[in-house]
């Protein structure tokens, strides 16, 4: 079957055609590193996750970028607030980000380059531009002028007219009212501190939106197939990855752009002065289970606004239980009449839903919808094996619950607190051995010792 993706640039859906036959070239904008990733970032990496898990799925190979971004105002910003180097507090924040993923079961994707570590690619292509007439030297910067792009605003469809001649910002974070020429290398001053880079083009450090150029041209080529991100990322972000890449090679830099919408949190924006922003970490500390939050982030249609509600993760909760029970019971049954052709049908209907743009939400009705004729027919171990094929999009584990695993088979997150707990067990530390297996508990998670080693399985 054919698979049609929603191309931002073009607002309708296209047939996917990778540059490379079987081989799909991924960028996803990935976190910066000054903090937690709030639970609105992390539908952005869950909505890539289900992308590549699809295209996985349907037999494409991957080369998947996301990018580290470590150097920024924010992040220069707040390593000065803490007192702390800008390693340090990246460094820290890199790691809860991974942490956050494997809590979600969100797949490793190939690369993950910093921008730190790329500043002589970052400088070669800030002098291409230089030497190509885009770009010019300002007192505190050297500038990209949108003048020169003849294209510029046409994925974000805005009206030129409206953008103020010659303005400058300095800053990364912009109006998107009052949009104009951007900084790809900002020269060094007394707030940057100890963070600069001696380069051809001067005392400096990068401008946000060309790290991403840059890294992606690097690992993917001039030219991606798919370029993911939030729709807040469309301008000027995107707007200005694609001048300053099309700008430094003549090529086209992305086939197909695709965004996921917002996510809301009962109705309203997420903000700290309504009091309903949430980090991962503070909805599990709430009570809420990892797979449950992660079947609420992927349930919606990626191009829909996400509403997460304390009902709505109760009702995820039972949709995992209702698929996890139906799987395990089905493994020790036998299939009845007819189930060969059920199989068939679900399978393909599956694959038609996600081939049209990743119609999630039908894709579960297919399943929930299988599971019920299925059980009316004699669900058995046909039955079992096709939730396991679904689960390979779906990301939830099911199928693992009821049996014995060695810890080497735990996802990183509760491996990790396995060998913990067995390193008090050996120390004869009881008592942080036994806060480990309540960890482990509240995660879904029971844990027993035997000769051969610690072993797990999911409630």
């Amino acid at each position: 079957m054919t698979i049609r993706f929603y191309n931002t640039a073009s607002r309708k859906k296209e047939m996917f055609k990778p540059i490379q036959g079987k081989e799909a070239h991924i960028y996803t904008c990935g976190p910066t590193v000054y903090s937690f990733a709030h639970i609105g970032n992390m539908r952005s990496y869950m909505f890539a996750d289900i992308l590549r898990r699809y295209l996985k799925w349907k037999g494409f190979r991957l080369r998947h970028v996301m990018n580290i971004t470590d150097v920024d105002d924010k992040t220069i910003r707040d390593s000065r607030k803490e007192g702390v180097s800008l390693k340090q507090l990246t460094e820290r924040y890199t790691k809860a980000f991974f942490e956050d993923l494997d809590t979600l079961n969100i797949e490793r994707v190939e690369t993950y380059p910093k921008a730190t570590e790329h500043i002589p690619e970052i400088v070669r292509l800030v002098e291409a531009l230089l030497k190509k007439g885009y770009a010019y030297k300002g007192n505190d910067a050297i500038y990209y002028d949108i003048s020169k792009f003849k294209d510029y605003g046409k994925m974000a469809h805005l009206d030129m007219k409206g953008l103020k001649a010659g303005a400058r910002v300095a800053q990364d974070e912009y109006d998107k009212e009052h949009a104009s020429d951007f900084a790809l290398w900002k020269f060094w001053d007394e707030q940057d501190g100890n963070v600069f880079w001696d380069t051809e083009i001067g005392r400096g450090r990068p401008g946000w939106h060309i790290e991403c150029s840059a890294m992606s041209m690097k690992y993917l080529g001039p030219s991606l197939d798919i370029h993911t991100g939030g729709v807040d990322l469309i301008f000027p972000h995107h707007q200005n990855e694609i001048a300053q890449s099309e700008a430094a090679t003549g090529r086209k830099f992305v086939m197909y752009w695709m965004h996921n919408e917002h996510l809301i949190v009962e109705g309203k924006k997420m903000s700290k002065s309504l009091g309903n922003f949430f980090t991962l970490r503070d909805l599990l500390a709430k009570g809420h289970k990892p797979e449950a939050i992660r079947y609420l982030l992927l349930a919606s249609h990626y191009r829909q606004k996400l509403n997460l509600t304390e009902e709505g993760l109760k009702a995820a909760q039972q949709a995992v239980e209702r698929l996890a029970d139906f799987t395990s019971r089905a493994k020790a049954e036998k299939d009845g009449k007819g189930m060969d052709a059920l199989v068939r049908k679900a399978r393909s209907a599956f694959e038609a839903v996600l081939d049209d743009d990743l119609n999630m939400p039908l894709a579960l009705s297919v399943i929930f919808d299988f599971m019920h004729e299925a059980n009316a027919a004699g669900a058995g171990r046909k039955a079992h094996d096709l939730l396991l094929d679904f689960d390979k999009v779906l990301g939830l584990g099911l199928g693992e619950s009821g049996e014995w695993k060695p810890a080497s088979e735990a996802e990183p997150r509760i491996r990790k607190l396995i060998l913990e707990r067995e390193k008090y067990r050996q120390k004869k530390n009881w008592k942080e051995a036994d806060k480990i297996r309540e960890r482990l508990k509240s995660a879904g998670v029971a844990v027993e010792d035997s000769k051969d080693g610690p072993q797990w399985k999911k409630l």
